[in-house]
């Protein structure tokens, strides 16, 4: 899981750098300043998510596979509440804003790199959705704790991407 982790921060990192070397750069409209909102919402549930899914791993530790799988749903249910957040965004920028991949450079490298961090979210979130119904089928044992452990340091560096990115787009970048 390290080593996987590794290489998804380097291209994470030559995603961002691409959208940093392109801010700005945009010969036409419209711009980040002009069509981006914070989101606040998407981000307090993911950030949220890293605590639900950490409160998941400790309780399969003590045995408590039912709990363990309340709080791996809680999971599931704020990534896909974040996950839902970034759909609306771009269901915005797409019909009312006109923002589309081929409109102008912040357009291709918003996509590209918001997009990234969305299908990581969407993997992280079958993996946890997989484990959360183990757990309510009994089929989790609090002998799998190290697994489940594994697929919690994959979240938080999901969650730990999208403050990068939160940063750079959505603070930096308008």
């Amino acid at each position: 899981m390290g080593g996987l982790i590794v290489a998804e921060a380097s291209l994470f990192a030559v995603f961002v750098v691409a959208y940093l070397y392109d801010l700005g750069k945009s010969l036409g409209g419209p711009s980040p300043g002009e069509v981006l909102s914070v989101p606040v919402l998407g981000t307090v549930c993911l950030l949220s998510s890293s605590v639900t899914v950490a409160l998941a791993v400790r309780a399969l530790g003590r045995g408590a596979v039912r709990l363990s799988g309340a709080w791996l749903l809680a999971t599931v249910l704020l990534a896909a509440v974040f996950l839902t957040g970034t759909a609306a965004e771009w269901l915005r920028l797409i019909t009312q804003e006109g923002l589309t991949i081929g409109t102008n450079l912040f357009g291709t490298t918003f996509y590209a790199l918001v997009g990234l961090h969305a299908s990581h979210v969407i993997v992280g979130l079958v993996m946890l959705a997989l484990i959360s119904v183990f757990a309510w089928s009994r089929a989790l044992k609090p002998a799998h704790v190290e697994r489940v452990e594994l697929v919690s340091w994959y979240w938080h560096f999901v969650d730990a991407v999208w403050v990068v990115v939160l940063t750079v787009v959505y603070v930096i970048g308008r």
